[in-house]
């Protein structure tokens, strides 16, 4: 389990053992999060998957992320596949629907 410690002042804000990822309790269904954003690990997952870089995602997609960032949500992306993955697709499947 990542999780560390609970902030209950801080509106129930789950710190992880990565430096940059948090969940937080209301915030995008309290899914991994870049922290101090409303960006899910998923969302940077799945533009990468989609064929964008680092270097884009940073410059174009989400300007206010460092490539530390980035390269964070790939790291937890790495030791949590099976959960990002479902994120990824479940949020491809709304961008597809009418």
């Amino acid at each position: 389990m990542d999780q560390i410690t609970t902030d209950q002042a801080d509106h129930g804000s789950v710190l992880t053992e990565y430096l940059y990822i948090m969940r937080q309790r209301g915030v995008r269904s309290g899914n991994p999060i870049v922290a101090g954003t409303r960006i899910g690990v998923h969302d940077v997952i799945g533009l990468l998957q989609a064929g964008e870089t680092v270097d884009t995602i940073v410059t174009r997609c989400f300007p206010d992320l460092t490539r530390a960032q980035v390269y964070e949500c790939l790291a937890y992306y790495e030791d949590h596949r099976g959960e990002i993955d479902v994120l990824v697709a479940r949020q491809m499947s709304l961008a597809d629907a009418p």
